[in-house]
């Protein structure tokens, strides 16, 4: 069963005609939708506007996923760190990162 959240985007094909099956705006195939650049952008911006508060609340958002991901039985990430602890323990140390950080700013 898929997921109906995940949706396939709208594109254009080359010619801009509809495409032979006269879909709305027709379909390119091959053409990836760059949202994940989009996101990490927004992600940025606010991590630059709210510094430490950011770390902490995205890495705290992040270790309650990974918490109740372990918890239903994920093991391994597709994460670089692979294993779900060392995940877990990286989280927790951008948690602990961005309290001393919000410590030092309102010191």
């Amino acid at each position: 069963m898929s997921d109906p959240r995940m949706v396939s985007p709208q594109r254009v094909d080359a010619h801009g005609d509809g495409g032979a099956e006269g879909g709305a705006e027709g379909v390119a195939e091959g053409a990836d939708d760059p949202l994940r650049l989009c996101v990490f952008a927004t992600v940025a911006l606010l991590g630059w506007l709210l510094g430490p508060v950011a770390l902490i609340g995205f890495a705290a958002l992040g270790f309650v996923g990974y918490w109740r991901a372990r918890r239903a039985g994920l093991m391994r990430s597709r994460c670089l760190l692979g294993d779900t602890r060392l995940v877990l323990l990286y989280l927790a140390a951008l948690v602990a990162a961005g309290g001393v950080g919000l410590w030092a700013w309102v010191r």
